[in-house]
């Protein structure tokens, strides 16, 4: 199952995630790990993310479909290169991130525009992968059935 199949509620979103091309391992680039206090690096955001792992994702039946959210690893995403996604066993896939805004004081806020959920047919999520890929190229993943992880 691909996220082009299942998720195109704008042509503008479509055509991102047309886009998004998988990365492979090579195509990420280190970036320095000096602490900045506004939580932009991979040194600065791992410890948190170990943290909330139960967090990560939700699932969400709404509107006749199941909703997937990465809500919280969007506020995060600041110390982040990556970030992949599968459903039910599936091949994992890449979720586009949207750039950091640095020069803010809240550079991790989620952009208006940003790709939070992900839509697919009532009842047909039963687990939900996850591989995150800092910023210095350290990856971590998580493994999460419906249930602990469908919001009431």
């Amino acid at each position: 199952m691909t996220f082009r199949a299942i998720f195109p509620p704008t042509r503008a979103l479509a055509a991102s995630l047309l886009l998004a091309a998988p990365a492979a391992a090579q195509d990420y680039q280190a970036e320095p790990q000096v602490p900045t206090g506004k939580f932009t690096t991979a040194a600065e955001v791992k410890p948190i993310m170990a943290a909330t792992k139960g967090a990560w994702v939700a699932v969400r039946e709404f509107d006749g479909q199941d909703l997937v959210y990465v809500t919280h690893i969007m506020s995060w995403r600041c110390g982040l290169a990556g970030l992949r996604f599968a459903v039910n066993g599936g091949a994992l896939e890449d979720w586009p991130l949207p750039p950091c805004d640095e020069a803010s004081a809240q550079p991790g806020a989620i952009p208006e525009d940003a790709v939070i959920y992900l839509r697919f047919p009532l009842g047909s999520v039963q687990s939900v992968e996850v591989e995150l890929v800092y910023d210095d190229l350290t990856r971590e993943t998580g493994a999460f059935p419906r249930a602990a992880v469908l919001m009431n």
